[in-house]
């Protein structure tokens, strides 16, 4: 494994580090050691310069998921995430005559082990190279809209091409202040997962949506996997014959957990954050986005509960479905009302102020910087302009008969361009992980309800004003101002005669070249086919427009950092998905006036929340009697007479971090965190030390419930406890 390989580009920026946002930032592991004086301060006992080095621990134990972030736990590829991210694991390998989300599973051997669901992977960041002038630096400063946009897409390209030498590798260059830089990444990417344990759902998802991004909180979030490879320790497709994963290194466990003002730290792999936005884009997300896509995600749910049973197959299908769009639209919902209670925009436009008169005294800076800002929002505003439109059919698009035969068509336009000239996710290296996609179809789709949601929101489209409406859509669909019953008629006659919802199917269609599936007489290939000119159009022209905020936002971006060191504020890129760190202490917080919220839930509390029956508070029988006869072991904190449950802290945590695993200042394994309260989950846009804090669960509770309840005392033998 290889050390962060830095650019001179990338050192410019980094900024000086400002003690007063001690807990905030998510900061790459090439700036550690610019930032050892505070991490060494806050408690940690590691050395941070060998913390920036992939190839050492802790970050060689660090894994990703794709969406999550989990780590190695054993020698043995054991890996530990949240059972959130697991979720269609479980569901996977559920039925209604075998319902694992609601029993639990517990593999006593590793041959008991069930394979995850298709497309699994287990990711090891190997290197980090910094690629900006690869990308950026050749590039005609004449070119812009699509063709700037295509130049840095084909120098991406190539530079994967180039470093995904075998299958055993992904790779992906990835963008850093807005474009200012890129970075190479380089995956080793292990193909065959296998789910190890994992507690009901009345564990792991105790509280349900009412509790989710509450406090207190009693969540048992967390399951395992195992990673195998080939004989001869490659990575290798599914195979009786594979062994266990071999890896390098793992985390020890601390079955103490930790105290209050203990520091803790999570690495893993946060998804996206906006701390940079500009005020257009602040208002536009907060006061349009995101009210009606939460309103859009409640409808989706409702429209999946009115056509299923709950706890049938038709629901267990849709069951992680579910639990993602409750998710966020919980989130979305919660982001508004922090929005409106605070002055996030109004200190926006502050910002921006003072950034203009900033760069108003230096007259050079001026000249190279001082219009970006109106470029950008203007740009920005132009995306928007038919933003009703495009979220709507958003929606419509998550249909899976839909979705799956424009894909299909677009598979068979692309392949019939040379593989680097192909869009991405369209390339060879894409097709293995495409077909485990096509296989995954049949466990989480079912045609009435397909067919329901795509009739619930072609009720919503007619309503949008002429000058939004796509004339292609309409003369498929035979739509005339708002009447739908043609529509509602050919919408019956189409699931009825399709036959996209069997797996040969999509298989054969995934060999057809673009003519022959254009013969095709099925009804949603033929709708896919009578869009196809107007979504390649309306791609180019989003393309246009993301080339121009390509240059642009760069521009922006570069100004602002300068504005800020120059205020001696902390500067960190926005998360995107890479490797990151973030660190704190445990703490509690108030959340409003005359209420304190302790660091620390007890299984007590978890006993006191318990409804018999109830899909989000019910509890297994064996934890309820283990709780009522205080049957804890060594595993009680005699400071809370009781099995610390979960724990708050300070830390600067985003989606993506879901299964990060939670270390204390000797890198021991502490937890893993899931969450964050209900006031931080505008956190994504803008941090606040008083209020932002992260939920994590307990190992000495994760290692109770294994021992007690669940009975994965192999899983415990194998790992190395810290006691």
């Amino acid at each position: 494994m290889k050390k962060w390989i830095i650019g001179a580009c990338a050192l410019t920026l980094v900024a000086p580090f400002s003690a007063a946002l001690a807990d905030e930032g998510m900061w790459q592991p090439h700036q550690l050691p610019d930032i050892k004086k505070q991490l060494v301060a806050a408690g940690l006992k590691l050395n941070p310069d060998d913390m920036s080095d992939l190839s050492k621990f802790p970050m060689n134990a660090i894994i990703s998921l794709g969406g999550c972030t989990a780590s190695f736990i054993s020698d043995q590829g054991l890996v530990v995430t949240n059972h959130h991210c697991a979720y269609r694991s479980i569901q996977h390998n559920s039925s209604e005559k075998n319902n694992l989300l609601a029993n639990g599973f517990v593999a006593k051997t590793k041959q008991e082990e069930l394979a995850a669901a298709p497309g699994s992977r287990v990711y090891i960041t190997e290197s980090l190279t910094d690629v900006t002038n690869k990308v950026i630096g050749g590039i005609s400063p004449e070119l812009t809209g699509n063709d700037y946009y295509q130049a840095i897409e084909n120098n991406r390209k190539k530079l994967v091409a180039e470093c995904e030498t075998d299958d055993d590798y992904r790779c992906s260059v990835s963008s850093f202040h807005g474009g200012a830089s890129y970075v190479l990444i380089k995956l080793l990417t292990i193909r065959d997962v296998r789910l190890a344990y994992a507690p009901p759902s009345s564990i792991g998802k105790f509280g349900g949506d009412t509790d989710n991004w509450q406090w207190p909180r009693q969540t048992g979030d967390w399951a395992f996997y195992r990673a195998y490879v080939g004989k001869d320790g490659k990575p290798a497709d599914y195979s009786e014959d594979n062994i266990p994963y071999s890896n390098k290194a793992f985390l020890k466990v601390n079955a103490k957990g930790v105290d209050e003002g203990d520091y803790v730290m999570v690495l893993g792999y946060p998804g996206s954050t906006n701390r940079y936005r500009t005020a257009v884009e602040v208002e536009s997300t907060f006061t349009w986005t995101y009210p009606t896509a939460k309103l859009y995600r409640e409808e989706y749910i409702d429209v999946i509960k009115q056509n299923s049973a709950p706890d049938s197959d038709e629901r267990i299908k849709y069951a992680s479905n579910i639990a993602s769009l409750a998710n966020y639209a919980k989130n979305y919902g919660s982001m508004v009302e922090s929005y409106k209670k605070g002055d996030m925009l109004a200190r926006k436009q502050r910002l921006e102020s003072d950034l203009a008169n900033w760069l108003a005294k230096d007259a050079q800076m001026n000249a190279k910087y001082g219009a970006s800002l109106v470029v950008l929002n203007q740009l920005i505003e132009e995306s928007d302009k038919n933003k009703e439109r495009d979220l709507l059919m958003s929606y419509m698009g998550r249909t899976t008969m839909m979705s799956t035969a424009r894909s299909l068509l677009r598979l068979s336009h692309e392949q019939e361009k040379p593989d680097t000239e192909r869009e991405r996710g369209y390339q060879e290296r894409d097709l293995k992980g495409y077909e485990q996609s096509m296989a995954s179809i049949n466990s989480r789709y079912v045609a009435d309800i397909d067919k329901a949601l795509l009739k619930h929101f072609l009720a919503k489209y007619v309503d949008l004003p002429k000058g939004q409406r796509i004339a292609t859509f309409d003369k498929f669909f035979e739509i005339k101002d708002k009447d739908l019953t043609k529509a509602t008629a050919k919408i019956d006659k189409m699931y009825a005669n399709t036959k996209l919802g069997e797996l040969d199917t999509r298989l054969a269609m995934m060999a057809m070249s673009e003519k022959q599936l254009r013969a095709s007489d099925d009804p949603f290939i033929q709708y896919a086919v009578s869009q196809f000119d107007y979504s390649m159009e309306e791609e180019k022209l989003s393309k246009t427009l993301s080339g121009k905020l390509q240059q642009v936002r760069p521009e922006y971006m570069k100004a602002l950092i300068a504005f800020k060191k120059s205020r001696n504020e902390a500067v960190y890129a926005d998360a995107n998905s890479t490797l990151r760190i973030t660190y704190g202490n445990v703490k509690g917080y108030s959340p409003q006036d005359g209420l304190t919220a302790t660091p620390f839930t007890t299984t007590e509390g978890m006993l006191a929340k318990y409804i018999p029956e109830d899909d989000e508070f019910d509890l297994p029988l064996k934890l309820r009697e283990a709780i009522e006869a205080k049957r804890y072991g060594n595993y009680a904190d005699p400071k809370l007479n009781s099995v610390p449950v979960n724990y708050l802290s300070t830390l600067d945590i985003t989606g993506g971090n879901s299964g990060s695993p939670t270390l204390n200042a000797k890198g021991e394994f502490v937890g893993l965190v899931f969450d964050g309260v209900y006031e931080s989950i505008i956190g994504d846009w803008d941090y606040d030390p008083t209020y932002n804090r992260a939920i994590h669960v307990s190992s000495p509770f994760m290692l109770w419930v294994m021992d007690e309840v669940d009975g994965a005392e192999n899983l415990i033998e194998e790992m190395e406890i810290v006691r």
